[in-house]
This record gives C-alpha cells, sequence and structure tokens, in this order.
C-alpha cells in the first residue's frame, strides 16, 4: 500500500479525539469562565431582568451545561458550529467571510518566513563561523526578541506615517471598486506589512535552525568525504549539506503553524485586519461562546490540515518515515 495513504489514513483517525478533546476542552473552560454573551450586552445597553431572561431563553442560556454541550455536539454532527448571537448570523457563514483573509496572510507569511530564512541560513552555515554567519546569527537573534505588536507598530510608524508608502492596515482600499488585477495588487499593498512583522519573527527562527543543522552536517563522514574528494564547495552545500538540514525545519514548519495562527490574533488586531484572529477578539469581547468555539475549532482543523502536509512532505523527502508503518497495515 502507497505510504503516502496509509500516513494519511493514521493521521486522519488521529485527528478525531483530537477535535474531540478541543471542542469538549474548550466548551468547559468557557463555561469556567465568569458571565456569558448576555452580560457583555446588557453591559453596553442596560436592562431589567425581565430582558434577561428573555434573552438567556432565545439565546439558550437558560439550559444547564451538559445540556447546552449534547446540543452543540449533536449540531457538529450536522457540520452546524451554530449562531453568532454578536454578529445574528450562522458562525459557519461568519468565519468563512474571514477564512481567506487569514489565510492569505498566513500562507504569505509562511512563505516569507520559510523561504528566506532558510536561504539565509544556507548563506550562514555555508561558513561557519565567518563574517556573514556572524552578522546573520547576531541579526536573528535580535529580530527574534522583539515582540510582534512592537514591531508591527514601528512598522506602520515608518512605512505608513513617516514614509507613506504603503496603507497602515485593512485588508483593501474601502468602497475603491477595483477588479481583477487592480484589486489583487491593492491587496498586496495592504498586506507588505501584516505579513512582514508577522513572518520576520519566524525568519529568525528557521535562520537559526537551518544554520544550526547545516553546522551539524558538516561534521558528518559523508560531508568530509565530499570535501575530500574535491567537490565544489558550492556543490557541496547546495547537493548534500543543505538538503539533509532542511528536514528539521520541515518539521518545525508544522510545529509552527498554531504559534503562528495564535500570532495572527495580535497582527490582524494591531493592522485591523478581518480576519479569524481580529474575529476571536471580538468573540471574546462579546463572550460570544459558539463563535469562539467555532474559531477554535477552525482553527485545530488547520493545524491538522497543515501538520499533515508536513508529513507527507516529510515521507516525500524522507524515504525511511512511514516505512515502518506501511509495513504494519
Amino acid at each position: 500500500m502507497n505510504r503516502a495513504f496509509v500516513l494519511v489514513r493514521r493521521r486522519l483517525l488521529g485527528a478525531v479525539p483530537v477535535l474531540a478533546i478541543v471542542v469538549v476542552g474548550t466548551f468547559a473552560l468557557l463555561e469556567s469562565a465568569p458571565g456569558d454573551a448576555v452580560d457583555a450586552y446588557l453591559g453596553t445597553t442596560g436592562g431589567d431582568r425581565g430582558l434577561v431572561d428573555q434573552l438567556r431563553r432565545d439565546w439558550g442560556l437558560d439550559q444547564g451545561p451538559l445540556q447546552r454541550l449534547g446540543l452543540y455536539l449533536a449540531a457538529l454532527a450536522r457540520l452546524d458550529l451554530g449562531w453568532s448571537v454578536a454578529f445574528s448570523r450562522p458562525v459557519l457563514d461568519v468565519i468563512l467571510e474571514r477564512l481567506p483573509n487569514t489565510l492569505l496572510l498566513m500562507g504569505s507569511a509562511v512563505a516569507l518566513a520559510f523561504g528566506l530564512g532558510s536561504l539565509l541560513g544556507v548563506v550562514a552555515g555555508s561558513r561557519p563561523g565567518g563574517p556573514a554567519d556572524r552578522i546573520l546569527s547576531i541579526g536573528s537573534l535580535a529580530l527574534y526578541a522583539v515582540p510582534g505588536f512592537w514591531l508591527g507598530l514601528v512598522l506602520i510608524v515608518v512605512f505608513a506615517v513617516q514614509l507613506r508608502w504603503l496603507p497602515s492596515g485593512g485588508i483593501e482600499t474601502i468602497a475603491s471598486g477595483k477588479q481583477g488585477l487592480a484589486r489583487a495588487g491593492d491587496i498586496a499593498r495592504h498586506l507588505v506589512l501584516p505579513v512582514a512583522a508577522l513572518g520576520i519573527l519566524y525568519l529568525a527562527l528557521y535562520l537559526r535552525m537551518m544554520r544550526a543543522g547545516m553546522v551539524e552536517v558538516w561534521r558528518q563522514d559523508f560531508a568530509r568525504a565530499a570535501f575530500a574528494r574535491g567537490l565544489p564547495h558550492r556543490h557541496i552545500v547546495w547537493r548534500h549539506v543543505a538538503r539533509n538540514a532542511l528536514l528539521p525545519l520541515v518539521t518545525m514548519l508544522g510545529l509552527q503553524a498554531a504559534t503562528m495562527l495564535g500570532g495572527s490574533v495580535v497582527i490582524e488586531s494591531v493592522f485591523a485586519v478581518p480576519g479569524l484572529g481580529r474575529l476571536a477578539h471580538e468573540a471574546v469581547a462579546q463572550r460570544d461562546t459558539p463563535l469562539l468555539l467555532g474559531i477554535i475549532l477552525v482553527g485545530a482543523v488547520l493545524v491538522i490540515a497543515v501538520n499533515l502536509a508536513v508529513d507527507i512532505a516529510y515521507a516525500a523527502l524522507d524515504p525511511r518515515v512511514g516505512a515502518g508503518q506501511e509495513t504494519s497495515a
């Protein structure tokens, strides 16, 4: 049986209990927090006891926690994420409206961090201890220590306020009427700063990991043998050292998916990007439990999907991965 098919099947079967734990655990944590959506709503509008009781009945908050959990799980079985009390719309519709913006932001940030970080790591690790290695290592350490929100604010002040080269926030110009390539270019200009703020932090991590991996590979016998045979230095770097040092970065790419999704909450709030991160902030402020549960569930599915893609890529790069699973299957 194909190794990739076996790997996908095992990961999908393992994802079911993971999602169940996420849903039940998140529901329990939200139930333990004081207040609910009615309290958040009346905190801004006010109302008497009769209105409180009516809203609790209308929003299904007059039932016990176990009853509401059972109803929610039954709705999930029908792919129904519930009703958002803050937006007065189905949760699935609200999430699908914001999801493309988050995927675009995260995908661009991952491409920037992984691509440029790996390339700079190869430059630093090609000659460990050299001038380029020292400069890039110090610079990456400085970038990794910078808080994401502070970097975002600095980018806004420099490139949006002082130089006025780029917009300070949003996903596109409001009511611009642009279509096709013109709209794509407008969205790209709006994403430059948030992608840079989110991607640069992880770029430093991939740079340091790639550099450390190459330093370790240089000590291996096959690298020394290739150097002793008189092969060109560039050939050894790209065909032998960098290729073997790339495997840990692929693993880290999957592990960082959840962290990057969490970091997008801050970045989307700083740059006013209407994505899942900003939507989660709004759901917390409004105590919209169904919406927050839906966001966390979709986030868990995204993390599982990214890790599945990473596992498949890792199996393609290293034929030993999944060989034992294929035999046992």
